[in-house]
């Protein structure tokens, strides 16, 4: 029943998330502001937010069964291990990105309101993201995997960061769409990484923990963030004028 359950909930994850993966370039490339940016990020969301839920589900079913849910690594890794990856830590990533989907859709619902942002859901997202990094390190600990522990930073910056924004005394006119954009690219990020994280596992198993397999959507969604703030704060002409402002006054 588990096996059948879990069975149900990868092919939903599976489908929702190749259709995020799809729509994240949309929004991201295309001029922003737009009617297709504002449709397409609107589908962006809806489907992060049920990837999430359903591998929220999967974790779940992991950790109570993790050779039911993973018959093809029965005798290649102990329960522990899957408890580990395919529990715990996928636990923590699927509050991750319910936590920066929903977090992203509301700063740009809101925009400058960030009392309105300050809703019970996103609150709650914030300190369970907090729980559940925690947690993801200490397993790690116990299990060996420091892949865990250094994940879990990902979580703890995010939601303090967060956090900051949502309850810092002033914030800037452009700190709600620079919160927008990194939530949103993040979303992306832990989309690209369950394919090519994950989704190895079933063909290369050594593949799953490998740094570079983590680090090429991590770092190619960092410089998008960068890249888009950049432009927002005035681009080359913001900082060649800061640059001529600092030369004048030496």
């Amino acid at each position: 029943m588990i096996h059948d359950a879990f069975r149900v909930f990868i092919t939903l994850h599976i489908t929702t998330g190749a259709i995020g993966a799809l729509c994240f370039w949309i929004p991201v490339i295309g001029r922003k502001g737009g009617e297709k940016h504002r449709f397409w990020g609107k589908v962006f969301t809806r489907v992060l937010l049920a990837t999430g839920s359903f591998a929220l589900c999967m974790s779940v079913l992991t950790l109570i069964d993790p050779f039911a849910t993973h018959p093809h690594l029965v005798g290649q890794f102990d329960a522990d291990f899957i408890r580990g990856i395919f529990g715990w830590m996928m636990l923590h990533l699927a509050i991750l990105t319910l936590n920066l989907t929903w977090y992203g859709w509301l700063c740009v619902r809101h925009k400058f309101d960030r009392a309105a942002m300050r809703e019970w859901r996103n609150v709650t997202l914030q300190y369970l993201l907090i729980a559940a990094a925690l947690n993801c390190a200490i397993q790690g600990l116990l299990i060996d995997q420091f892949l865990m522990v250094a994940i879990s930073f990902v979580g703890f910056a995010t939601a303090f960061t967060n956090l900051w924004f949502l309850y810092k005394p002033k914030a800037g006119p452009k700190d709600w769409l620079k919160e927008h954009l990194k939530a949103l690219v993040g979303s992306g990020i832990s989309v690209y990484t369950a394919f090519m994280a994950f989704g190895s596992i079933r063909i290369l198993p050594a593949l799953a923990l490998n740094p570079i397999m983590w680090a090429i959507p991590l770092t190619t969604g960092v410089s998008i963030i960068i890249w888009h703030w950049w432009k927002l704060d005035g681009g080359y002409r913001h900082y060649a004028g800061l640059v001529t402002r600092l030369v004048r006054k030496a």
